[in-house]
């Protein structure tokens, strides 16, 4: 995709985060999902890892390299004419110029980077750590001149065994991710938690981004907890699944 086209997508997304409250974006994993998801009229798209990975007969949690995952996202933001995010999982063992490099060149208009380093034994960055990654990723974008969306994840609320006991920790994350240049977060594992979505929303000044399912969670809750942004993980995929089942049962010998 070429550079101006790049540059207007990623401008697109910035301006469609403000626009919406909250944004949703369909989390797709291929052509077909993709161009679906356009045709129902969403105005941007996320790529989830998960459900690439799936898609590819791949491991999640960078069971592919960051070439395989660039060669398969390149037709599926190529085929649709809206701004696509791209979930880079940890940054596959990428220094953050080289990431933003092949994201900007494939089309990407975002992307979204976690703290667990997949490729080190799943270990968990320190609040500096993440955030000095995302730091990078910013200057990169802003050398390239391209407004690359930063959506900075973290997994603490998902590896506790009692979320609420971290939710001090995971705000100091969110807050110098959001210091680091993110323009949104993503604390994982709390989509179902009234309490805790509320507090992380009031915590930081960006839009947070949370998991939703496209069947059993509301868009309305969300919006009254403060959620900016909203994608589906696997979810989606996980649901079509269920559908497929259900419609191919009847045909069963």
């Amino acid at each position: 995709m070429d550079f101006r086209t790049t540059v207007e997508r990623a401008q697109r997304f910035g301006q469609l985060h403000a626009e919406y409250k909250p944004l949703v974006l369909p989390t797709v994993w291929d052509v077909w999902s993709a161009r679906t998801a356009a045709a129902a009229g969403f105005p941007a798209l996320t790529i989830g890892s998960h459900p690439l990975a799936d898609s590819r007969g791949a491991a999640d949690q960078e069971g592919q390299t960051f070439e395989d995952v660039l060669a398969a996202v390149r037709p599926i933001i190529a085929a649709v004419d809206i701004p696509v995010s791209v979930d880079l999982e940890s940054g596959y063992g990428q220094k953050p110029a080289d990431l933003i490099a092949g994201l900007t060149e494939a089309g990407g208009a975002g992307l979204n980077i976690e703290d667990t380093v997949h490729s080190e034994g799943g270990r968990l960055r320190s609040t500096q750590e993440h955030a000095d990654y995302v730091a990078g990723l910013r200057a990169a974008a802003d050398d390239r001149g391209i407004p690359v969306w930063i959506n900075g994840r973290t997994d603490l609320f998902k590896r506790a065994e009692d979320a609420s006991t971290v939710l001090d920790e995971v705000i100091e994350r969110l807050r110098a991710l959001e210091q680091a240049g993110a323009d949104s977060v993503y604390p994982v594992g709390i989509q179902d938690d009234d309490e805790l979505l509320a507090a992380v929303t009031g915590a930081v000044a960006i839009p947070v981004n949370s998991t939703a399912h496209p069947v059993y969670h509301d868009l309305d809750r969300f919006r009254r907890l403060g959620v900016g942004r909203i994608t589906n993980g696997p979810l989606l995929q996980f649901a079509m699944t269920d559908a497929m089942k259900d419609l191919l049962r009847q045909w069963r010998p």
